[in-house]
C-alpha cells in the first residue's frame, strides 16, 4: 500500500510585486510542515513549477532531512485564475475587498459551472482531469509527497469524495497554507485518508492566503 501527502505552499506574497515568492511566514511554515513530516522516508518529492510549490518542497525537504529525488511536474500547478477569469468578468482591478470577492465568486462559479468552457485556456474539467492524473501518476511510487496549492488539493479531494463543483467550491476557501491532506493508495484504488492537516503548525502560522 502507498501513500501520497499533498502540502499545500507555504504563504505566499499576496500584496507584493511577485506573489509568487514566499513571504517569512511562508517560509517558516515550510520547515515546520517539513520537520513534522521528519519521520517519513518518502520515495519520492514532487512539486509544481511555481517558486512557491518548489520553494517550499526545498526548504520542507531540508529541514526533515529526506534524500529522496525532488521532481518538477507542472500538473501540480494552481490555475491562473486572475488572468483566466479577467479575459471574460473584467478586470478586478481596483476593487476593494468586498467587491474582490463578490467579482471572484460570480467568476468562479462562471468557470466551474461548465457552460463557458469554450472561453478559457483551462477548463473546470480540464484542471480537475491533470490534477487528478498527477495524483494516479504517482501513486504507484511508495510514499510520495506532493507540493501543490489549493486548487489542485480541491479538485483531488473533490474527486475522491465523488463530489462536483459544489463540492470543490466548499472545500477550496478552508485550504490552510503548508496544511497536508493524505491518501492512501492500495487495491481498491485511492482512498482520502485525511483532509487539511494542519495541527503541526502554531495558530499564529495558520493562513489561507
Amino acid at each position: 500500500m502507498g501513500q501520497i501527502l499533498v502540502v499545500r505552499h507555504g504563504q505566499a506574497s499576496f500584496g507584493a510585486d511577485d506573489y509568487d515568492v514566499l513571504s517569512d511566514t511562508g517560509e517558516e511554515q515550510a520547515r515546520v510542515v517539513g520537520r513534522s513530516l521528519a519521520h517519513l522516508a518518502p520515495d519520492l518529492v514532487v512539486h509544481g513549477s511555481l517558486v512557491r510549490q518548489r520553494r517550499t518542497a526545498e526548504l520542507a525537504a531540508d529541514a526533515a532531512g529526506w534524500d529522496a529525488p525532488l521532481r518538477e511536474d507542472r500538473r501540480w500547478n494552481e490555475l491562473d485564475s486572475l488572468a483566466q477569469f479577467a479575459t471574460v468578468s473584467g478586470s478586478p482591478e481596483g476593487l476593494d475587498p468586498d467587491g474582490f470577492q463578490r467579482w471572484y465568486d460570480a467568476a468562479m462559479a462562471r468557470w466551474t459551472g461548465g457552460e463557458h468552457d469554450a472561453d478559457y485556456t483551462e477548463s473546470f474539467v480540464g484542471f480537475t482531469d491533470r490534477a487528478n492524473a498527477a495524483l494516479a501518476e504517482v501513486a504507484a511510487n511508495g510514499t510520495v509527497v506532493a507540493f501543490s496549492s489549493g486548487g489542485p488539493i480541491a479538485a483531488i479531494v473533490a474527486v475522491l469524495l465523488a463530489g462536483g463543483a459544489a463540492t470543490y467550491g466548499r472545500l477550496l476557501p478552508g485550504i490552510v497554507n503548508a496544511g497536508i491532506t493524505r491518501v492512501i493508495s492500495g487495491r481498491r484504488g485511492l482512498t482520502l485518508l485525511s483532509y487539511n492537516e494542519h495541527q503541526h503548525l502554531a495558530p499564529d502560522l495558520v493562513t489561507y492566503r
